[in-house]
């Protein structure tokens, strides 16, 4: 937490854009984030997942290049605490047993997000397929 600023995000508020830097994150304390993906031909974006009070807002700054592989709005007023993506990796390479359990953590809500947007693809694309092959 010596790495947090308490943070507000009015409702409608970008958090952050698909493809720039990733260089904070954020632990939503109350209100709903959307994680959404462009989708082509100018169409509004897709919702991914809707983020609450403890979850984790951001995993791409992590992992190089550290550039958002997402979008974030804020559904409702958001209370969150950012974390400086710069000052946690030097930490986790501080002390490997921080490291190590950061790495995991972020690990398993990676996961669950890849397997939360494998189903929420199948939902939108599965009945087109199906109807187009009767």
């Amino acid at each position: 937490m010596s790495h947090a600023l308490e943070v507000n995000f009015p409702e409608g508020a970008r958090i952050f854009e698909e493809g720039s830097p990733s260089e904070s994150f954020w632990i939503v304390r109350s209100g709903t984030v959307t994680l959404q993906t462009p989708v082509p031909g100018g169409r509004r974006p897709t919702p991914i997942e809707n983020l609450g009070p403890g979850e984790l807002v951001g995993w791409s700054w992590l992992f190089p290049p550290y550039v958002w592989q997402l979008s974030a709005e804020a559904m409702t007023p958001v209370r969150a605490y950012e974390f400086d993506a710069t000052a946690v990796r030097m930490a986790m390479d501080a002390d490997p047993a921080f490291g190590s359990a950061v790495g995991h953590w972020v690990g398993r809500v990676l996961a669950l997000r890849l397997q939360q947007t494998r189903t929420r693809l199948l939902d939108m694309y599965a009945p087109r397929a199906a109807s187009a092959v009767q």
